[in-house]
């Protein structure tokens, strides 16, 4: 660890140069090229129907304009097809084309509407009901609690084909023993490293931490790391690597929400480390996603804590991904995401929408081109192999060898809040074991 002279030095440098740093951050208005999860581009809903002589598409009603002249977002209506999907910009494009062959193949009509990454979850639960909803649609693993409870999404047999997906993928999609989508990709942070400015890759916590306090103290770096605060996503590797986690996990993956690990020995552990993080100003509570985008694409700072939807932005900086370092002797494991297919419990052809979900989408072609649409990697195994040997889906994938899919049950709702507040805590000069353990005493309370 640093010595107490250097710890010093450290926070007088970086007192006057980070004011400098997030001033000009606050300049930078326009959000970044690639997608942040949970914080997917907007886009008016849109159909594409498949079948050139049907003329009969519905168009989105118009938006109203509020008293005050702010728009709402339209919620998208059912195009008039025989199969409807729903995806977003990024994906409808990659999709299209295979729904044109199936409707082909079946003679139905299928069309690909574009909605709104996250506005898909709220539409499917309000429209699918109403009959308006798609037959089949994209989203994220960690919806898939709230959809089961809702009724929205019907289960997915995956049957002999279970074995040629991640295990991480195929538990990500389970829910209570039972499987409700067909996978496609695998995303979670890593750590992106400057090779200019640190050579070596740190092999431990303490590594990682004198480098970057090192850096700043020669005038080499304006920031230890470019690490956004105060995110319990993005803070959960540290949170492992201690011996801590969110909820336990059952044999078969699932996760058991009367098992909270916050106020474990290792989760007091994680809190203690970020105490003295925050306290020698290797992490700085400030750092939001568009400081860490920015120090790291102007070489301003050695580490970047993020995942593949980052990358696109870090410009002409050579940079390698690889796992994050030991902690305690540990290696951390941070939240595993995955996206994929549902299938609505409303689907006006429920076969028609499997037959194309398992047997279009579970393909090579359609993961890989998936894939380059979108910089996440193939959740298909046989579509990952042609892959891996490209050095950044290799670093994201030894980050995420020791991590578990985020939690999907209803319980993680009540976690986000209080785990937030207790960061907060913590860099106010709070005690960091009590933060964590009254974090940890509100979210059972919470859960009930």
């Amino acid at each position: 660890m640093p010595s107490d002279d250097s710890r010093e030095n450290t926070q007088m440098k970086r007192s006057t140069k980070w004011a400098a740093l997030v001033s000009i951050a606050a300049l930078v208005l326009a959000a970044c090229g690639a997608d942040e999860p949970g914080d997917e581009p907007e886009a008016t809903p849109d159909e594409v129907d498949v079948e050139e002589e049907d003329e009969g598409e519905d168009e989105a009603p118009e938006e109203d304009e509020g008293d005050e002249g702010e728009e709402e977002e339209a919620a998208p209506v059912r195009a008039d097809a025989d199969l409807v999907i729903w995806a977003d910009d990024t994906r409808r494009p990659v999709i299209e084309p295979f729904a044109e062959r199936f409707g082909e193949e079946q003679g139905i009509t299928v069309a690909v509407q574009e909605v709104a990454f996250d506005q898909i979850r709220d539409n499917v639960s309000i429209q699918g009901p109403a009959g308006q909803g798609p037959d089949v649609f994209i989203g994220a693993h960690d919806w898939l609690g709230e959809l089961v409870e809702n009724g929205v999404v019907a289960p997915l047999d995956l049957a002999g084909a279970s074995d040629d997906y991640l295990e991480v993928a195929l538990q990500a999609f389970a829910y209570e023993g039972t499987n409700y989508g067909l996978p496609y990709s695998i995303e979670n942070i890593a750590l992106i490293r400057n090779t200019e400015l640190a050579p070596e890759r740190p092999e431990t916590l303490e590594d990682m931490w004198e480098v970057g306090l090192g850096l700043v103290e020669s005038g080499d770096a304006e920031l230890p790391v470019g690490w956004q605060q105060n995110d319990p996503f993005h803070n959960y590797w540290v949170v492992t690597g201690a011996g801590g986690y969110v909820f336990g996990q059952e044999d078969d993956g699932s996760y058991n929400a009367d098992d909270l690990g916050l106020d474990t020995e290792g989760g007091l552990r994680a809190a203690e480390l970020f105490g003295e993080m925050y306290d020698v100003g290797f992490v700085n509570p400030d750092v939001d996603y568009d400081v860490m985008i920015n120090s790291f694409a102007n070489g301003e700072t050695p580490f970047a804590v993020t995942g593949p939807w980052a990358l696109g932005d870090f410009g002409g900086v050579d940079f390698v991904v690889e796992p994050f370092p030991t902690i305690d002797g540990n290696a951390p494991g941070p939240f595993v995401g995955v996206q994929g297919f549902f299938v609505s419990s409303f689907a006006e052809n429920e076969l028609a929408a499997r037959t194309f979900v398992l047997d279009f989408m579970g393909t090579d072609d359609a993961q890989l081109e998936l894939y380059e649409a979108g910089n996440r990697p193939p959740a298909l195994i046989s579509a990952f192999e042609q892959v891996q040997d490209d050095p950044i889906v290799a670093g994201f994938g030894a980050a995420g060898e020791t991590g578990a899919p985020m939690p999907a049950i209803p319980a993680m709702g009540s976690v986000w809040e209080a785990w937030t507040n207790a960061y907060t805590n913590i860099n106010s000069g709070n005690d960091p074991e009590a933060a964590f353990q009254e974090a940890a005493d509100q979210i059972r309370n919470l859960i009930g």
